[in-house]
């Protein structure tokens, strides 16, 4: 009788689809990547020669401590910038605060491998600003390549979410505490470290862990601005797609490393959260102050100038887009040439990003509702199973996510790779999570009584979830399906494993311009994409009327 029922449900048949796609997309290509890890390029038998392989030649072991290096260092200094900025925020009034609050959401949304872009013109060799200290001031400046640079430009990138999660921490202080302290003799410093500091530490530090794991997967910028500093995510790359004799089980095993330590990483995030976090009523949320004297100077111009290293390269960008050309380098002057030839010779990289974009969104929306309809109306061990499976892609690095469906899809009968589906699964995966945490998130706050009250009137639980919960969770659905459209448009770390010249996306272009000094289309591109970003970062504040992402 029982398995009559679990045949004939809707919502039964809903969980085997939802769960037949998780294996075929999640579970089958990365239980691909790991076989492959473990198996002997020659023989085909299990072997751990590859990881041998990386764990006793310098060469290759000395990129995961490369990695290492550089995370750490931008997750120090991100988290020195963003808390600290946070702090000043919101204690201080600051002139110009909502106007810092959307350039930090659009450095934070915008891809690190733009942010290498614009520094290598503003400070690359022949960059505006090396060539102006050298021929002014015979001030030669330090390389923007190797590890100072990509940690500079990572930091940049990376402190907008601390600053984000720092202040959302901030605003659920109750100001009774700090007039508490204030009140037995502590001074603001002493406020701040014996009070503020431990109640937002949990927060920080998760936010913390995402900035490490963002910078340890990142590929686009050091790609960039490494030159000889080769960090993991590279190495993976070039082991993959060298042109010298691919070592697809090695880079594989390369991934098995790197799915190990973030998933590791992502575990410790869940502790701190879970374990760790405090729960605080504000009552009386913290009031800013305002400020006087040298203080006040001090703090402004230590804002603005975060704000301006973060701004003023995505700025450069796109003034370079209108300089005129000749071949690769800059002229005198101003001209559209490089518009005309990203639309003439590039226009299909474009069409293909919102394309490919818009139908990954309209999947991810219909299986983030589906599935967040099942976890949170139907709670079981199945559909939290479920839900957690498809929350994986969040935490594994984009190059792998790649390697991963090449591997598992480059045979019939199901040969996706050089077609536009590899990408656009590859999109659905990997930005699924926004869309269905938002979807689940909304769905909490609607009575079930609604959807009751539909069947009893006679409609069909179908026609119910179509009429009545779709509508009332739209609001929550399409906020997350904006963040997760803006992360597609963004993504390179998979597209450019995955891209065939017919299906190349925006950010593809970019990085092969930029490789072959073709800064004017690269410029033209790059503010092509970042008009986008802003266009939908807007459309987002404006469906959901906030007035930041709260995180």
């Amino acid at each position: 009788m029982e398995l009559k029922r679990f045949r004939l449900d809707l919502w039964a048949f809903v969980l085997i689809i939802s769960l037949a796609l998780v294996g075929l997309f999640i579970i089958y290509p990365l239980s691909s990547i790991f076989m492959g890890g473990f198996q002997d390029a020659q023989t085909g038998n299990f072997s751990l020669t590859n990881f041998e392989r990386f764990f006793t030649r310098r060469f290759f072991y000395s990129t995961l401590f490369r990695s290492l290096a550089v995370s750490v260092t931008t997750t120090i200094l991100a988290v020195i910038l963003g808390a600290t900025m946070a702090y000043l925020t919101t204690i201080y009034k600051v002139a110009g605060k909502k106007i810092i609050d959307i350039i930090v959401i659009i450095s934070m949304i915008s891809p690190p491998f733009i942010g290498a872009y614009s520094w290598i013109l503003l400070a690359g060799r022949n960059g505006y600003l090396a060539q102006f200290f050298r021929n002014n001031f015979g001030i030669v400046l330090p390389s923007i390549y190797g590890f100072g640079g990509i940690v500079m430009v990572m930091t940049l990138s990376s402190f907008p979410l601390i600053y984000l999660f720092t202040r959302g921490a901030l605003r659920k202080v109750d100001s009774s505490l700090s007039e508490a302290a204030e009140s037995l003799g502590c001074n603001p410093i002493k406020k701040a470290a014996t009070m503020i500091v431990p109640l937002i530490m949990p927060t920080v530090l998760a936010a913390a862990l995402l900035v490490f794991t963002d910078a340890f997967t990142d590929f686009g910028t050091p790609m960039l601005l490494g030159e000889g500093y080769i960090v993991l995510p590279v190495l993976i790359f070039r082991e993959f797609m060298s042109e010298l004799g691919a070592r697809p089980n090695f880079a594989a095993s390369l991934s098995v490393i790197m799915i190990v330590i973030t998933a590791a990483l992502f575990m410790l995030q869940k502790y701190i959260i879970s374990k760790k976090s405090f729960k605080m009523s504000s009552l009386r949320p913290i009031q800013a102050a305002k400020m006087t004297g040298p203080w006040n100077v001090i703090v402004h111009i230590f804002i603005y100038a975060v704000v301006a290293l973060a701004t003023i390269p995505q700025l450069f960008v796109m003034f370079n887009s209108f300089r005129a050309t000749s071949g690769p380098m800059f002229t005198a002057g101003f001209s559209l040439d490089s518009y005309r030839r990203v639309f003439d010779a590039l226009g299909s990289a474009i069409r293909n990003t919102y394309l490919f974009g818009l139908a990954a969104i309209v999947i991810i929306v219909f299986m983030s509702m589906f599935i967040a309809y099942l976890s949170v109306r139907r709670p079981s061990a199945l559909t939290n199973l479920l839900d957690s499976l498809f929350m994986l892609p969040f935490v594994i690095p984009g190059a792998v996510i790649g390697i991963s469906l090449i591997m598992a899809f480059n045979n019939r009968p199901l040969l996706l790779v050089g077609t536009p589906w590899i990408l656009i699964a590859a999109f659905v995966i990997r930005r699924l999570p926004y869309t269905l945490r938002s979807s689940s998130a909304i769905l909490h706050q609607i009575s079930p009584s609604m959807e009751e009250a539909a069947i009893s009137l006679g409609d069909t639980p179908l026609k119910t979830f179509f009429k009545v919960t779709a509508i009332m969770m739209m609001p929550g659905v399409l906020s997350g399906a904006i963040l997760s459209w803006v992360t597609i448009i963004n993504e390179l770390n998979a597209s450019v494993l995955l891209f065939t010249v017919p299906t190349r996306t925006m950010t593809v272009v970019i990085y092969q311009e930029v490789l072959r000094a073709g800064y004017g289309p690269a410029a033209a591109m790059s503010t092509i994409l970042t008009v986008t970003t802003i266009i939908s970062l807007a459309l987002f504040f404006k469906l959901t009327g906030k007035a930041d992402i709260s995180l």
